[in-house]
């Protein structure tokens, strides 16, 4: 292999900058992490997002012409083609185009005449005596809006026939292959190509075509990159061209390639494409990377490769091993490999693995991690059973793990760890009183979720409400449910029942299950009471177990409906306390 000058990292990161990661551990303070790479386990984003797509763009062509009845809009059309063809001059293929294809213009027409008639014969006497802005219907079968077209219109005249030019460059690219219905994202985005002056636009596609580009292909890249016609010569595209010409890469596989739905940008796709030369390989090696992964130039312009290149620099990956896991570079979207890259980072840092150790699984192990769309860690900490230390223990002993932890596949909790946590449960059952083989030992366990050590934390947050131990333990023999969930939610149950609805602690004893019960549920059944309690019309020293444990229909029928505007006041009191 031929020696080539070391690669720079910084020379290929223009859009990959960096910042501190202080939020996430702060064992990671002093790290350097690479942004947008991790902005947010929530919501993160590389790039800014794509353009909207064209087919919801024109969706509305379909939308609009529905609201005209058929027997309307055909006569219209075939009116307003006579029109532009014959009485305006134009080819017969434009004027049917046009007249096909601009719906809100047509519908603005057929407003303005008494459709009860003959609609052909009413459209040609209104066009014969109210001549049209013809840019409009024009514009709108190019795929434009009219909100989009509306700056484009020209102030001082309204025929087409009046601007030779852009019919002349109109028609140039139509006979190029490309579909009137796209002109508009090229207006929109390079409307100067249609400004230039008779046979110039043609002379340059020409040029492009003799570096071996089918009609085909030259279509699809004026498509997604129109403006490489205006101005000088594109030296970048030519420098693409070129390059993949001495690779001996496929000119015709561009077009599949490039997406219509992006805009293309040839100087970056060049970036990406001396990135990849720089990394050491042969011109054969090079050849067949592209070959098999074009995605590597063209996704994105080549920005995921970039970014991609960018993130491993900064976990301390060596142009070596970038240079080798190119070579064994998956089938797989390069922008997916970069999301499964960046979704298997954040997982570390859920699981609270050190940056030493991040960094080392990220360098060693690029393929796998991009290869994998790894399930969220809350959902392996459940299903697997285990804690984030012992998780990281077993990921930093064999990253391999990973593969057995992806989405779509069956995850079953750790056998031995599952049988340890059994047994520590059922000694802190035996320590609250539970008989050993009994049912309701059985039954506790079954409906207990969490380690043994949180299943204590909850126990004791219960007894310093100020309860007696003893009295807790029968709470929890009654409803051992009540331990599932966590000391936040146990502490928030246990302000609002003795400072919101005014019962007392001793309730709990009573009616341990409401600790069970969604506070919202709570919330609703006491409101109602204290209402129909101030209205004379219910018991003012009803148990909390009465009003809670009751369904919602029971209670309507019991209590609600003791006074005639109850059901109101329940639906005004659901709405207030759902959305508190």
């Amino acid at each position: 292999m031929r020696q080539v000058q070391k690669l720079r990292p910084w020379s290929i990161l223009k859009w990959v900058s960096s910042s501190f990661l202080e939020s996430h551990s702060p064992s990671l303070k002093i790290r350097s992490w690479p942004t947008g790479f991790v902005h947010g386990a929530h919501n993160p984003r590389l790039y800014r997002t794509k353009r909207p797509v064209p087919a919801e763009e024109l969706a509305y062509i379909a939308e609009s012409a529905s609201r005209i009845p058929v027997a309307i809009r055909k006569p219209a059309q075939a009116a307003l083609s006579d029109y532009l063809h014959s009485t305006r001059g134009m080819q017969f293929l434009d004027a049917d185009h046009i007249s096909r294809n601009s719906p809100f213009f047509l519908e603005k027409l057929v407003k303005r005449i008494d459709v009860e008639g003959d609609v052909a014969r009413l459209v040609s006497r209104f066009l014969r005596y109210h001549p049209i802005n013809e840019f409009e219907p024009f514009f709108e079968s190019m795929g434009l809006r009219p909100s989009e077209y509306a700056p484009f219109l020209p102030r001082n005249i309204m025929f087409l026939s009046d601007n030779d030019l852009l019919l002349e460059n109109y028609h140039v690219l139509c006979n190029c292959g490309i579909e009137r219905t796209k002109m508009g994202k090229i207006y929109r985005e390079a409307a100067d190509i249609f400004r230039h002056e008779h046979g110039v636009l043609m002379a340059k596609i020409r040029a492009y075509e003799k570096l071996g580009l089918s009609q085909d292909v030259m279509a699809k890249v004026i498509l997604c990159s129109p403006y490489i016609l205006t101005g000088e010569v594109n030296s970048d595209f030519l420098k693409v061209i070129e390059k993949l010409k001495v690779l001996g890469f496929e000119l015709s596989l561009i077009k599949e390639q490039l997406s219509e739905n992006d805009f293309c940008r040839w100087n970056r796709i060049l970036e990406a494409l001396l990135a990849l030369s720089k990394m050491g390989y042969t011109d054969e090696q090079l050849s067949r990377l592209i070959s098999q992964h074009p995605g590597l130039l063209f996704e994105g312009s080549g920005r995921w490769m970039i970014s991609l290149v960018g993130l491993l620099f900064k976990f301390g990956s060596t142009v070596d091993e970038l240079h080798k896991m190119f070579l064994q570079f998956p089938h797989i979207k390069v922008e997916k490999f970069v999301s499964n890259l960046r979704s298997s980072f954040i997982f570390f840092l859920e699981i609270d693995m050190e940056a030493e150790e991040i960094d080392r699984i990220m360098r060693s192990h690029p393929l796998l991690l991009g290869s994998l769309t790894l399930k969220k860690a809350n959902s392996l900490f459940t299903n697997l059973n285990v804690g984030k230390k012992r998780l990281c223990e077993i990921v930093k002993e064999n990253p391999q793990t990973l593969k057995n932890w992806v989405i779509g596949l069956r995850v079953k909790p750790l056998a031995n760890n599952a049988e340890d946590e059994n047994v520590h449960k059922t000694r802190f059952l035996l320590s609250l009183g539970f008989v050993e083989g009994s049912n309701d030992l059985k039954r506790a366990l079954k409906v207990f979720r969490g380690k043994r050590g949180e299943l204590q934390e909850r126990f004791d947050c219960i007894v310093k409400a100020g309860l007696d131990r003893t009295d807790v333990c029968e709470m929890v023999r009654v409803s051992p449910q009540i331990l599932s969930q966590t000391k936040e939610v146990l502490e928030m149950k246990i302000n609002i029942l003795l400072n919101d609805l005014k019962y007392p602690l001793s309730s709990l004893v009573r009616f341990p299950a409401y600790l069970s019960f969604n506070i919202e549920r709570v919330k609703l059944r006491i409101s109602m009471y204290n209402w129909l309690k101030n209205k004379g019309l219910a018991d003012p020293l009803l148990a909390l177990s009465t009003l809670v444990a009751c369904s919602d229909k029971a209670f309507i029928e019991q209590y609600v409906n003791r006074h005639p505007d109850g059901i109101c006041v329940w639906q005004d009191l659901k709405k207030t306390i759902i959305h508190e």
